[in-house]
């Protein structure tokens, strides 16, 4: 599905040069579900933001189904993001002036390619798939911790995506909460073949991967 070659990543600040990613070949394929570990420092999150498209390698390359993807189009490569790739944050990063609802069809208001009603069934499924149709019209603070995660859950899956990259997804919830939406992701991975790549220090996900990253000083230790 993705795939990065020879990848580095170098950030100046000022006359210093910072090697937050050297010589990184890994790949994603359908159906995986794969734990990305390190400490900080050690380019994970920069590793999550090129999977993502969301950043530009400054050595190597990222093929997304086989084609090299360019980043000289920015439209064009948002679009092909959206249609293709999910994000889940530990913050939720949701909207608190809107209601759930709302909240789960931004991702689909970019979407030329599906009309109106297209769009509300999407959000009608995964707001019910996700458990949370009784809460649809109630805003972000009217919600615990593990509904919000599920909101963003379902804002990630309404895109149909086949990659979801998820940022410690499980920080602030409670360890029967955090188990609980493992269980729906896993579901996912199972029943849809939706990939994921978690970036995260629970221990808890290591029974939900299938193969785990070790990154450290911004090069991959171990793939296995």
């Amino acid at each position: 599905m993705i795939d990065l070659r020879n990848v580095h990543k170098n950030y100046e600040t000022g006359k210093t040069v910072v090697h937050a990613l050297t010589d990184v070949s890994f790949s994603v394929k359908k159906g995986d579900s794969i734990i990305v570990r390190g400490p900080s420092g050690s380019g994970k999150s920069t590793l999550l933001n090129i999977l993502g498209l969301l950043d530009e390698p400054s050595k190597g390359s990222v093929y997304l189904k086989g084609s090299e993807v360019s980043y000289e189009d920015f439209d064009k490569l948002a679009i092909l993001r959206a249609r293709t790739i999910s994000f889940i944050f530990q913050s939720f990063n949701l909207i608190p002036v809107l209601t759930l609802e709302e909240n789960v069809m931004i991702p689909l208001m970019i979407r030329g390619d599906l009309t109106r009603r297209e769009k509300k069934q999407r959000v009608d499924e995964w707001v019910e798939k996700t458990g949370l149709s009784f809460h649809r019209h109630h805003k972000p603070d009217e919600l615990s911790g593990g509904q919000r995660q599920r909101v963003a859950i379902a804002r990630a899956m309404v895109t149909k995506p086949e990659l979801v990259i998820a940022d410690e997804p499980t920080a602030n919830l409670d360890s029967e909460t955090a188990g609980s939406i493992l269980d729906f992701m896993k579901k996912l991975n199972e029943e849809k073949g939706t990939a994921f790549v978690f970036a995260t220090h629970d221990p808890i996900f290591n029974r939900y991967a299938k193969s785990i990253v070790d990154l450290h000083d911004g090069q991959i230790l171990s793939n296995a």
